[in-house]
């Protein structure tokens, strides 16, 4: 059994895991070690390939204004690809066309004439973004927490709009459609497409913690090494060693995080869960890049994209990668069946030919968000916290905490 030193220890190669170890580098705070149970980086950020398909873990977007994220990556090498600045949305059997027209001025006239909400709605939009391109996210996260379906009925919106657009879109976003999620989310997001955009990039999502695992040495990460459990500032590893720091840093979730300290007694924080089917085609039924949404709010289709509409990376030449989002964990026997039968109704019988290449059930894919949450518990030094449940459920929420915990560590270690 071996004995190694370091002054810090961070558990769990996430993005927060990542974002801890970079600002500690940032800072001459070296010695550090990275511990990850599993290949490679990212945690539920992921992507593999698999026959010439770029596979990401579940339908995820990167938006390309959020201000930490931006400034810790090197976007111009992610070759971002962009989607649309809007959606289709499915209803009564017809596609209709709902873009942001300040950016898509040309469809003015026919989002006036769409079946998604009233002329208020639209008003309303227009005034929702004019407001929070006004209001700092420092703002936002002070102000007081309802449900978001709350915040979108004392905005004003009719409810033909929050069950055919908001219910559809934030839905793939919060992973859930009731819209029970804090308003403060609402607002960040909703600001953060109002200035920039949805995007993927070029070579997967996994290429997000993939670039920021290539700036730290790789000396400094460890991966295939799971902890077994920890005592004092002992680590025990599932391969015999043991390691010792100064300051460990939990970068992992919650559940995990609460069975490594069960004295600190955090709370259960429940999980969104999401099943993503990806499907082969000869060509795309889209034939742009843009999120199509279920508007009817029936049957287990939340979204539908095709990747390779944005980057043709994403499939190999001549045929294009749809990605199918439900919500939830719905039964697999026949599930195939089932979605062909639904997407049917979306884009015909050419659905009969598309090849399906895998079907993704991810369980726990994102940290539920309620207004009004307790504060969690921090534990005392040298333990310390990261990860996106501490801040807004998201990349940059994730950053965030991540270089948060890394600024508690090096105060702790100038003691």
């Amino acid at each position: 059994m071996s004995q190694n030193h370091y002054s810090t220890i961070i558990i769990g190669a996430g993005l927060s895991g990542l974002a801890c170890a970079l600002e500690l580098q940032n800072q001459e705070h070296s010695d550090f070690l990275v511990l990850e149970q599993s290949d490679k980086p990212g945690g539920r950020i992921r992507t593999e390939e698999v026959d010439g398909y770029l596979l990401d873990e579940g339908f995820q977007v990167f938006l390309d204004s959020y201000p930490t994220a931006g400034q810790l990556l090197d976007l111009p090498a992610l070759n971002l690809k962009k989607f649309e600045p809007g959606a289709l949305v499915h209803l009564n059997g017809h596609l209709y066309r709902a873009m942001d027209v300040f950016r898509r001025p040309q469809h003015i006239v026919s989002g006036l004439l769409s079946p998604i909400g009233n002329i208020f709605d639209k008003l309303q939009i227009a005034s929702l973004r004019k407001a929070l391109k006004k209001t700092t996210i420092e703002t936002i996260t002070q102000r007081k927490e309802h449900t978001t379906k709350e915040h979108l009925r004392q905005s004003g919106f009719s409810e033909r709009i929050i069950d055919t657009f908001f219910k559809s879109f934030y839905g793939g976003i919060f992973l859930e459609r009731e819209l029970q999620t804090s308003s403060r989310m609402f607002e960040f997001t909703f600001k953060m497409f109002t200035e920039g955009s949805a995007t993927l990039p070029a070579r997967g999502m996994g290429q997000i913690p993939q670039q920021l695992a290539e700036q730290l040495p790789p000396a400094h990460i460890r991966y295939h090494t799971a902890v077994e459990f920890i005592e004092g500032q002992s680590v025990y590893l599932s391969t015999g060693e043991t390691f010792t720091a100064d300051q460990i840093v939990f970068a992992t979730p919650i559940n995990i995080t609460r069975s490594f300290l069960p004295s600190l007694r955090l709370p259960e924080r429940p999980w969104r869960s999401v099943t993503n089917l990806y499907f082969s085609a000869d060509y795309s039924p889209l034939g742009e890049p843009i999120i199509a949404l279920n508007g009817d709010n029936q049957g287990l289709i939340n979204n539908v994209a095709v990747l390779s509409d944005l980057s043709p990376h994403y499939a190999p030449e001549g045929k294009s990668l749809i990605s199918i989002s439900l919500l939830g964990l719905p039964n697999q026997e026949g599930l195939t069946d089932e979605i062909r039968k639904e997407l049917r109704s979306w884009f015909g019988a050419q659905v009969d030919k598309w090849q399906h290449l895998a079907t993704k059930a991810i369980p726990k894919a994102l940290p539920e968000h309620l207004p009004d949450a307790a504060p969690l518990p921090e534990p005392e030094p040298p333990y310390f916290l990261c990860g996106d449940y501490l801040e807004s459920t998201s990349i940059e929420g994730a950053i965030i905490s991540g270089q948060k915990s890394a600024k508690k560590v090096l105060a702790h270690a100038k003691n």
